[in-house]
């Protein structure tokens, strides 16, 4: 039996040896040893406990009871009626009936005292006026005695949460807590897609049903090491997947042999039967991860639901993105005898952006291609550039609109930032490009007509062959295949942009250019992520660095000559 209430039950049977364990000064302490085990059967407790022991049950006398501070509704104790037959520890009423605890099946004497003392300064915590902090402690401990085996809340933790003026008797999980925080978010769409992506692969299925109030850094820690834990299981798999490809291909520009044909057939076979590519979750993606559960947490602490915040405090990797490199003749040739990318972001020289241009000449999306490489727009701006927003007599364009993928979806937004939306200035030669490509855009709409065909006019510059809205994932693709039919090394869609920077550079742009001309809203960041020089920018700033000193040698003068003077008269 136990703290707070004196239950009969356990007390019946023959056999019983009854004891009094111990008095005190703010009630009693009652323990009944027999079968087996010790059972705390009447406490008295200042403050919140009115109640006595259990007379019927134990044979022993109620204990009587001197509480410190008797409770502000309390009558005269002389005038309370004990409780006989089941005496209880009553708390601290609310509205309503009152209210007891009870807790049993101590083995020891001793156990039960300490979870009396705990008690006890559980109901310290409210000051003697405090009506609505005593109702709290009262709601806390309330729902504790429903459940016999939960432990008794943390002091310390009650006590941080109960000044902080947050619920005590809250149980909501993690997982819980995510939902409701992303149901309330008000942000673009794919960044809502984003956050549920964050939590349905990773929050949720390893964090989710823990008590938010009792989240903390470890468990934090043990999230991302099971996330790099994955990465490595993928990096094997992909690794053997690799390798098996090689044995499934035939390396030579012949039909295999008929010795080998049975071979490769069988090699394909337990290709297909292997797990696909998976990507890893990256430093990057980590860092998003952790920002969106911050956010969460932090909106918790507004909410006064939590004190602290632990994704703050967790140390991971850096996210930043890998420099950008030049696809030098060495670059290429280890590429083309190993087929690995000497970076995650890889740029084309101008011989090759033109060589790749000249190629794509023909292809209908050739002017997409040309604004991504010498304008850097987005891809997703591109697709979603409308015509009424090009001026092509005065050489502008205005970035106002985005398409971007919902999933697979595609639908129109605002662009990524303010900064974003900006004017930005045209070429002549991208001008002539966009005259062509709206003729050729025309002759489409005029063909479809004549072969009584739909045609929607979206009034975007970029579309389907019938006026519909092209979808951002199909360019990509296409510049893939252009690519590879140009034979040149591979580099993303996105990194045109940084070829963009690139070719301003070049160009003699100075930061404050490519910040603008790619509307990025510090020049720290085009500092950091576009200003991968040209090896012919480097020679002529070599050059110009030489020429900064003033020199007198004589245009005769032999280099090899070791101890020649460094200036010599004319």
């Amino acid at each position: 039996m136990g703290l707070g209430d004196a239950v009969g039950g356990a007390g019946h049977g023959e056999g019983l040896r009854r004891r009094r364990a111990r008095d005190t000064e703010d009630g009693g302490l009652l323990a009944a040893e027999g079968h087996g085990e010790r059972e705390l059967v009447a406490v008295v407790v200042a403050d919140q406990v009115v109640g006595a022991g259990e007379a019927d049950v134990v044979g022993l006398p109620p204990l009587a009871h001197r509480p410190r501070r008797p409770p502000l509704d309390a009558e005269p104790d002389v005038d309370r009626p004990r409780r006989q037959g089941g005496g209880h520890g009553e708390l601290l009423p609310r509205p309503g009936p009152r209210r007891s605890f009870s807790r049993s099946g101590y083995e020891t004497a001793k156990k039960a005292q300490e979870d009396l003392d705990r008690v006890r300064a559980l109901l310290d915590l409210p000051d003697g006026d405090d009506a609505d902090g005593q109702v709290r402690i009262g709601d806390l401990l309330e729902n504790v005695s429903k459940d016999k085996k939960a432990p008794l809340p943390d002091l310390e933790q009650t006590r941080r949460r109960f000044r902080a003026g947050q619920s005590l008797t809250s149980r909501l999980t993690v997982g819980d807590w995510l939902d409701e925080w992303l149901e309330a978010k008000r942000r673009r769409k794919t960044t809502l897609t984003g956050y549920a992506s964050h939590i349905r692969v990773h929050l949720r299925p390893r964090i989710g049903h823990l008590q938010l109030d009792r989240l903390n850094v470890g468990h934090l820690v043990e999230l991302f090491d099971a996330i790099n834990d994955n990465n490595e299981a993928i990096e094997a798999e992909n690794e053997e997947r690799r390798e098996q490809e090689r044995r499934a291909t035939w390396g030579k520009r012949s039909r295999p042999p008929e010795s080998e044909t049975a071979r490769l057939a069988a090699e394909r076979e337990r290709l297909a039967a292997m797990p696909p590519y998976r990507r890893v979750t990256g430093p990057a993606t980590q860092q998003r991860i952790r920002a969106t559960l911050r956010s969460a947490l932090n909106t918790a602490i507004s909410n006064q639901m939590l004190t602290f915040n632990p994704a703050s405090h967790v140390e991971l990797a850096s996210g930043k993105r890998p420099k950008a490199l030049l696809w030098t003749a060495e670059h290429v040739e280890r590429w083309r005898a190993t087929g690995e990318k000497p970076s995650g972001v890889m740029v084309w020289t101008p011989v090759q952006v033109g060589k790749f241009l000249d190629h794509a000449e023909q292809d209908r999306l050739y002017a997409l291609f040309c604004l991504i490489a010498f304008r850097g727009l987005r891809r997703g701006e591109a697709v979603g550039q409308a015509w009424p927003d090009i001026d092509l007599a005065n050489g502008t364009l205005r970035v106002s609109k985005t398409i971007i993928q919902d999933g697979w979806t595609p639908v129109e937004s605002l662009p990524k930032t303010e900064d974003s939306q900006a004017v930005i200035a045209l070429g002549p030669a991208m001008v002539e490009t966009l005259r062509e490509h709206r003729q050729r855009q025309a002759l489409e709409r005029a063909v479809c007509e004549e072969k009584r065909l739909p045609w929607t006019d979206t009034g975007k510059v970029f579309v389907q062959e019938d006026g519909t809205w092209l979808h951002p994932e199909k360019v990509s693709d296409v510049f893939r295949r252009l690519t590879r039919e140009a034979d040149l090394p591979p580099i993303n869609l996105r990194d045109l942009r940084h070829v963009a920077a690139t070719l301003i550079h070049a160009g003699g742009g100075d930061l404050h250019a490519i910040k603008e001309t790619l509307r990025h809203g510090t020049i720290q960041l085009a500092d950091d992520t576009y200003t991968s020089l040209l090896p012919q920018v480097d020679q002529e700033v070599a050059r110009k660095a030489e020429s900064v000193v003033p020199r007198a040698r004589r245009s005769g003068v032999s280099s090899t000559a070791a101890h020649a003077p460094l200036t010599q008269e004319p």
